[in-house]
């Protein structure tokens, strides 16, 4: 196996950091279409856009991205999708802070 020297570390390195970034942008760029219910995603996770859970919201769940108070963002958990900031998933997780 060949050892990698730590200039060539820190070069791959930083180019990962700038790939992940701008894929992540391009990700919320992308997304534009509403996510519905008949999804396949949405039905494993029981996506609902009305969320019947007492204070969990994806408008409060630390997979939510995009602008704050929009009523319709993307989410990590549903990439290309944009989903209702007053619904709920089962992979909904307090937003830390």
């Amino acid at each position: 196996m060949k050892s990698v020297n730590r200039r060539d570390f820190l070069r791959m390195a930083g180019t990962s950091i700038i790939g992940i970034t701008l894929g992540g942008t391009a990700l919320r760029a992308n997304a534009q279409e509403l996510l519905k219910k008949d999804d396949p995603t949405a039905k494993a996770l029981n996506y609902t856009p009305k969320s019947t859970v007492d204070g969990s919201v994806c408008g409060n769940c630390m997979y939510i991205q995009g602008e704050e108070g929009k009523t319709e963002r993307p989410c990590a958990i549903f990439p290309g999708k944009l989903i209702n900031v007053n619904g709920w998933c089962s992979a909904w997780v307090k937003r830390p802070g």
